[in-house]
């Protein structure tokens, strides 16, 4: 049987060639958006990238086999361990059974897998990684075919989460006041530098001005506090 017999014979799942054509109609404005960024480009612009791709990864793990939760074969979709060392696994049950000492088989949940199965990426994130991920995922995603093998499926969806991790990481508020508290906050221009942080700036000033408390002495009943204007009664001129 030669191989296009041999791809009619193959069955289509029923909801691959919708999901497809959605597939590459939302992932071609995205690579258009990404094409017209620049170096200085505001961290809303890459959000409105990153939601874009993470709607266009949704689709595409439709498409895709559906992936193991932890990397586990025995509990696929049990709890995560947030204290997994090194060289195990992410499954809590099997590495609570690997704390008391028994003997349990590896999975696969290690290496840059994290929930849900799905690669993400290691620094650095630039604008240069990002448009070297849609470039790669152009070719991958317009190369599919309705007959195209699941791991064809499956490489696109893992290429997308990536693509969508680097646009995430973008996307964040920049760092310019140098402030680990409050890293999108204006600069005080009259800050020495390091101190440009203008809500650190302006709460010394405010610990500075602040003295002890004064309290007044209590008023007998009856009686009339006398107080004084801090600042002049304003007099409205005659006609």
């Amino acid at each position: 049987m030669s191989a296009p017999d041999r791809n009619r014979s193959q069955p289509i799942p029923a909801r691959r060639p919708y999901l497809r054509s959605e597939l590459h109609s939302k992932l071609a404005p995205l690579s258009d958006q990404v094409a017209n960024l620049w170096d200085g480009a505001h961290p809303l612009e890459y959000e409105e990238i990153a939601d874009g791709l993470y709607a266009v990864f949704r689709t595409a793990s439709n498409l895709a086999p559906q992936k193991s939760y932890t990397g586990c074969t025995e509990h696929p979709n049990g709890a995560l361990d947030p204290e997994a060392p090194d060289g195990w696994g992410l499954c809590l049950i099997c590495n609570d059974r690997r704390r008391q000492g028994a003997s349990v088989l590896p999975s696969a949940g290690t290496g840059a897998q994290r929930r849900g199965g799905y690669p993400v990426p290691e620094p650095p994130f630039t604008l240069e990684r990002l448009v070297e991920c849609m470039r790669e995922l152009n070719e991958l995603a317009f190369s599919l075919e309705l007959t195209s093998p699941t791991s064809a499926y499956a490489t696109v969806a893992d290429r997308l989460h990536e693509a969508f991790c680097v646009a995430r990481e973008l996307a964040r508020p920049r760092n310019v006041s140098g402030c680990a508290k409050h890293p999108g906050a204006p600069l005080d221009p009259d800050a020495p530098p390091g101190e440009e942080c203008l809500f650190c700036a302006g709460e010394k000033r405010r610990q500075a001005l602040a003295g002890n408390p004064v309290t007044l002495p209590p008023v007998r009943r009856g009686e009339r506090r006398n107080t004084y204007r801090r600042f002049p009664r304003a007099v409205n001129p005659g006609p």
